[in-house]
């Protein structure tokens, strides 16, 4: 006999199945093991007395044990494969319903997200529901104190209507006295633009004042600027008066004193001439007596002089040697007293 066929191995997808899968494949597999089993068990065969039967007989005996056991062995593996196939097509429905839990694990988690992010929207939706709904109370509260508030001041405004209705009647009268307009707000317009003309002449007259006052104060500076400028000028004026009238003193005093010089220098003028004259006579005397050459020019006053004191000192030294003593002034000084007197003032040359 042929020893029993082992159970195939599980695929390997049973150890990715979720937690449920391996719980329904163990079952399985446990139920295919013992069918199996069952079905591998061999009908048992009439024993025969081996001493009583022939040897073809006990081959013949083998052999159909053979074909039975073969029949037996064939038909097993038929059903073990059709088994199989069922087995393989069970895996292949667990591999399928696998992906299928797997994508709806995906979708569930993808489901639990979104349901997180709705749940969070819903509470900031739900927050921001209060917050509004606290701010359509505080702006309903507002709301509430406004209109008590117009309510208040539309009373105030009826009061007052109320009070100026008799304006309201006297303006009426005054447009059907003066008969120019056709309705009160006409009237109201033109009367409205007149104040607003009124109030333009207004601001212009105001700028006029308001330019009339600076202008005046620039006439008021300007006026006291001249008044300045003016006595600093008859200050000016006066001492430029002072200092003519002390330049006319100097002019007089100056003319006198020119006058002086002129005189003054006349006078020398006329001395010189004198003197020169006198010089002249005694130097041509003194060269026609004393016999001294007379090569020194006319005009030489000076030479003239020289040759005279020559002449005076020789006759000293000749008295001197007779036993006289004539009185001779000293060269230096009549040479000093000389150059003085025929020293001529530069204005006279």
């Amino acid at each position: 006999m042929a020893a029993p066929c082992p159970a195939p191995p599980l695929p390997p997808r049973a150890a990715q199945a979720p937690d449920a899968v391996p719980e329904m494949s163990l079952g399985l597999e446990e139920h295919l093991s013992r069918a199996f089993q069952d079905k591998l068990r061999l009908q048992k065969v009439p024993t025969w007395d081996s001493a009583s039967l022939l040897p073809s007989r006990r081959l013949l005996l083998k052999r159909r044990e053979v074909v039975e056991v073969e029949r037996a062995l064939q038909a097993q593996r038929e059903d073990f494969q059709q088994q199989m196939d069922r087995l393989a097509q069970r895996w292949q429905q667990l591999g399928q319903r696998e992906e299928q839990l797997r994508d709806d694990t995906i979708k569930f988690n993808a489901f639990l997200k979104a349901m997180s992010a709705r749940r969070q929207r819903a509470q900031q939706w739900a927050g921001e529901e209060r917050a509004w709904a606290a701010q359509r109370g505080a702006e309903a509260l507002r709301l509430q104190q406004e209109l008590e508030r117009l309510q208040g001041h539309r009373e105030q405004l009826g009061q007052r209507l109320q009070s100026l209705r008799v304006f309201g009647d006297f303006l009426q009268d005054v447009r059907a006295a003066t008969g120019q307009f056709q309705d009160m707000p006409s009237m109201l317009a033109h009367f409205g633009a007149l104040v607003e003309v009124r109030a333009v002449l207004l601001q212009q007259v105001e700028a006029g004042q308001v330019a009339l006052a600076q202008g005046r104060a620039q006439l008021q500076q300007c006026c006291e600027e001249a008044d300045s400028e003016l006595s600093s000028g008859n200050e000016e004026v006066l001492q430029l008066r002072a200092r003519l009238e002390a330049a006319r003193s100097d002019v007089l005093k100056g003319e006198s004193h020119w006058a002086q010089l002129e005189g003054s220098a006349a006078q020398k003028t006329l001395l010189l001439g004198q003197i020169r004259m006198a010089v002249l006579s005694l130097f041509q005397l003194a060269t026609t007596r004393l016999k001294v050459p007379s090569d020194v020019a006319l005009g030489d006053t000076e030479a003239q002089l020289d040759v005279l004191l020559h002449c005076m000192q020789d006759l000293a030294a000749m008295c001197t040697e007779l036993g006289l003593h004539p009185h001779v002034p000293a060269t230096t000084a009549t040479h000093s007293r000389h150059r003085r007197a025929v020293t001529v003032p530069p204005s006279q040359e």
